[in-house]
């Protein structure tokens, strides 16, 4: 471990020397690329420096043992540097684990409302604003692709991107069915309901990162409408894209721009693709590590919101937190920070093993 620590940080400084180069600092593209790379090993290179001073602190302590009257002291710095040692020496482990090469990308989030009718529209709408106003308070930024709204306020399907730096590398654990229990305000007797809703989780890639072929593409054009028929304008900047050999179709209406709908269009269904063909090498390699915190599978009931009683349980990780409210208003950090925690305990046994 110790030797690919010190080729990273050889690899960090002389990163900072070619950014440091006229050359490079003129060309943005480049200069972009390098930092890029730089700020991604950044925090290795900062952990194994916090290391190795620890471990220079060790051995100075250990020298001054040998003195009487300062033995007592030494023997606390040592043990202090020790700790310090062992805590950097477990956080490194967790650094050097294989990245997703999709955490740094913005996310596409779609939520349907599942079984239940009305109430799972409703609380799909839930959902939709939990999500918003996380991004919200991480300062990311959220555009609506496609809206199909009901009567009552509820939402029957919604796409929309989330932009902002790492963004997929914490909502990517979002993705399954979500299930609320909650008495419903036309339920005259007080009966607890059970509803779902489905969401679907995908890194926004780029026409470059994953090829379609034009030929297989069938785009129509269709005016924009809200809630009850309503149209929201008498153009047809609505954009459908099918992609025929999948039968994956694309809607895209909330830009009054048809060039605007039709490049969102494009981005949703390139990333749609790209997650299927995911989704079937990961079934190739059946063999491969099943994550405790579930395949992403959309199928997969990841987590209950228990509405009499308060409470947020998330299933894959045993987690129950009696704070449904602040969750429900975007407080969503301690979720996703034990969902982190927990698949990355994953991934070190996987790599002990």
């Amino acid at each position: 471990m110790l030797e690919k620590l010190k080729a990273i940080e050889e690899k960090y400084k002389n990163l900072e020397m070619r950014m440091q180069d006229p050359e490079v600092y003129s060309d943005p593209a480049v200069y972009a690329k390098l930092a890029r790379e730089q700020k991604e090993i950044q925090p290795v290179v900062e952990a194994f420096q916090k290391y190795e001073r620890a471990r220079s602190d060790m051995e100075g302590a250990k020298e001054l043992m040998g003195d009487p009257e300062l033995k007592e002291m030494a023997q606390e710095e040592y043990d202090a540097a020790q700790a310090n040692m062992e805590q950097m020496e477990e956080e490194l482990r967790v650094l050097l684990l294989p990245r997703d090469p999709n955490d740094d990308k913005n996310v596409i989030i779609e939520i349907r409302g599942g079984a239940g009718g009305d109430e799972a529209a409703l609380f799909a709408y839930n959902l939709y604003r939990m999500y918003t106003m996380y991004a919200e308070s991480k300062r990311w930024k959220s555009e609506t692709a496609n809206l199909n709204e009901t009567e009552i306020g509820g939402i029957k399907e919604v796409s929309f991107m989330i932009e902002g730096d790492g963004a997929y590398s914490r909502f990517k654990f979002e993705s399954g069915v979500h299930r609320v229990q909650r008495v419903p305000e036309t339920e005259a007797s007080g009966r607890i309901h059970t509803s779902t809703v489905t969401v679907a989780v995908l890194p926004e890639m780029e026409e470059v990162d994953f090829e379609i072929n034009p030929a297989d593409l069938e785009i129509d054009t269709f005016r924009s409408s809200g809630a009850g028929g309503q149209h929201v304008n008498k153009t047809e900047s609505a954009i459908r894209i099918t992609h025929v050999p999948t039968g994956t179709v694309v809607e895209c209406q909330d830009e009054r721009s048809q060039h605007k709908n039709r490049d969102r269009a494009m981005k949703i269904l390139v990333s749609r693709l790209y997650e299927e063909e995911c989704r079937r090498q990961m079934e190739e390699v059946a063999a491969e590590r099943k994550s405790q915190v579930g395949t992403g599978d959309r199928s997969e009931r990841i987590r209950t919101y228990n509405y009499p009683q308060g409470r947020v349980t998330d299933h894959r990780i045993g987690l129950t937190l009696y704070k449904l409210e602040q969750i429900l208003n975007g407080a969503l950090d301690e979720v996703i920070d034990a969902l982190v925690i927990a698949d990355q305990a994953e991934k070190l046994k996987a790599s002990e093993s």
